[in-house]
């Protein structure tokens, strides 16, 4: 444990950054999730898979996701999904 005050306000910090980050990560994987199993399904829904792209983006806006990360995950989801539906 840190004696440091500075050095423990930064561990509060990062803490609640971490938890943060990993709630969005999740949010972006369960869209992901929840898209292809739509289009698997056969229903299709183009809602879920703009829904997933705009979660993408965003944690890309707020530097959770690296830029080339994301637009790697949105070619891929966009890809797997047009292939499902075809």
């Amino acid at each position: 444990m840190a004696n440091i005050k500075s050095q423990i306000k930064r561990n509060r910090q990062n803490e609640k950054r971490r938890a943060r980050n990993k709630a969005i990560r999740s949010e972006v994987n369960s869209r992901v999730k929840s898209t292809l199993q739509s289009a698997d399904s056969g229903e299709g829904d183009e809602e879920a898979l703009r829904i997933a792209i705009k979660k993408i983006d965003k944690a890309a806006r707020k530097n959770i996701l690296h830029k080339n990360t994301a637009a790697r995950k949105k070619s891929r989801l966009t890809k797997r999904y047009n292939d499902l539906t075809s």
